[in-house]
């Protein structure tokens, strides 16, 4: 069978290879090119971009970007099973695919792509297992504008609705406030667990994050980390009582920036959270 990048199809790739998803892992495969080249197309434009792709697997993906026009792709990978398929893969893109064994967790990533002539996007099917640690990685670069100029990520349904989740929704919560203080946050597409091999029990969902420049309220992330923990760590309360472990004055900081105390935390914008978070840095810079 023929496939448009001229290489083998994946399924018979990991046939021959004797590849299996491994569920400690987090693996799932997406085997039909046309699917990998729809997330590949999420990230676009790629020519001139250099891909820092995250858990390629056998390389379904690593293939749709490549032949999406990605100038270069830099993949890491802990799975030493897939190293064979890669190289393949290397092979006939010579110079565009640049394979890093470890654990991308560990790995200095903004190191390997510091010396890319173009910007820097990151797209993958993140293993589920280390997607949100790798996301809230990427979202606490210092300083910021980040390295990157892109993340094109696939997560499993309920992780890509915490992100694009507005006040007021059940699952707004940390995660939203800042992925969407840093970054413009879109829901590219979703995909049905019949996707991937084997099928996972939820769905999945590709999200574009895009940093913005200087993210507006201006606060410190430390300390909208510190706000909106203790506002959510206790979401069911009114954020006078959430927010009276973090700020002896915490109903005086809310008056400040003009939030009710009785709300909630789940009813706060993201400038509100930001907002607060500048009142409460003030203070606490004043404070010594």
């Amino acid at each position: 069978m023929s496939t448009p990048d001229g290489l083998p199809p994946l399924r018979e790739v990991i046939a021959k290879l004797g590849l299996t998803a491994r569920k400690s892992l987090g693996q799932n495969f997406i085997l039909d090119l046309n699917l990998t080249r729809r997330i590949a197309r999420a990230a676009a434009p790629l020519d001139d971009v250099t891909v820092l792709e995250i858990g390629p697997g056998p390389g379904g993906l690593t293939r749709a970007l490549l032949l999406e026009g990605a100038a270069k792709v830099v993949a890491i990978e802990r799975d030493t099973r897939c190293r064979p398929a890669l190289e393949a893969i290397a092979a006939h893109y010579p110079g565009r695919l640049e394979i890093i064994e470890g654990d991308a967790l560990s790995v200095d990533q903004a190191a390997l792509v510091q010396d890319a002539p173009g910007p820097v996007k990151v797209v993958a099917n993140l293993p589920y297992s280390v997607a949100t640690p790798l996301l809230v990685g990427w979202l606490s670069v210092e300083p910021w504008p980040p390295w990157y100029e892109l993340l094109c990520l696939m997560f499993q349904r309920e992780v890509a609705d915490r992100l694009i989740a507005t006040p007021g929704s059940k699952v707004y919560g940390r995660l939203s406030v800042l992925a969407q203080w840093r970054c413009e946050v879109r829901l590219a597409l979703t995909l049905p667990p019949a996707a991937f091999t084997p099928p996972p029990k939820v769905a999945s969902a590709v999200v574009t994050l895009t940093p913005r420049a200087a993210p507006a309220p201006a606060c410190r992330l430390t300390s909208l980390a510190a706000v909106t923990a203790a506002a959510f760590g206790q979401r069911r309360k009114m954020v006078r009582a959430s927010l009276a472990r973090l700020s002896e004055d915490a109903e005086e900081l809310l008056a400040k920036v003009g939030i009710a105390p009785t709300a909630r935390a789940e009813q706060l914008t993201v400038a509100d959270f930001a907002r607060l978070a500048a009142a409460y840095e003030a203070r606490k810079d004043k404070a010594g």
